[in-house]
């Protein structure tokens, strides 16, 4: 069942999908978009608007810039994530630098962490 969102949100997703930061673009259109489990992307779901995810595998990726090695910006994030794994929907993060870094990485995760969910789901 698809979670219930927050309608106010769409307008300020609609914006963020036109105008995404070059490492979510570099995820997306390297990996996610031919992904063959399907991935939306900044998606409204609750009162968040998440950088991707996965309906099949209630599986949420955002990518972190420097905002969220902040206090405020970790404080946030642990909220955020706790009220969605309390949805059944499991966070990973990754920071902007390590998509520069380790991209091949970061998609061997999310492929795996998909496949494990599926199969837990199954």
């Amino acid at each position: 069942m698809e979670p219930k969102h927050n309608p106010e949100l769409t307008f300020n997703a609609r914006k963020l999908r036109k105008n995404m930061t070059k490492e979510e673009r570099h995820l997306w259109y390297d990996f996610l978009s031919t992904y063959p489990i399907r991935f939306l992307r900044q998606r409204v779901l609750y009162n968040y608007i998440v950088d991707f995810y996965c309906a099949k595998a209630k599986l949420v990726i955002e990518l972190d810039g420097d905002q969220h090695y902040q206090a405020l910006g970790q404080s946030r994030d642990i909220v955020r994530d706790n009220k969605l794994q309390n949805y059944g929907i499991t966070v990973l993060r990754f920071s902007n630098y390590d998509i520069h870094k380790n991209f091949s990485g970061i998609c061997d995760t999310i492929d795996s962490e998909v496949q494990k969910r599926l199969k837990n789901r199954g």
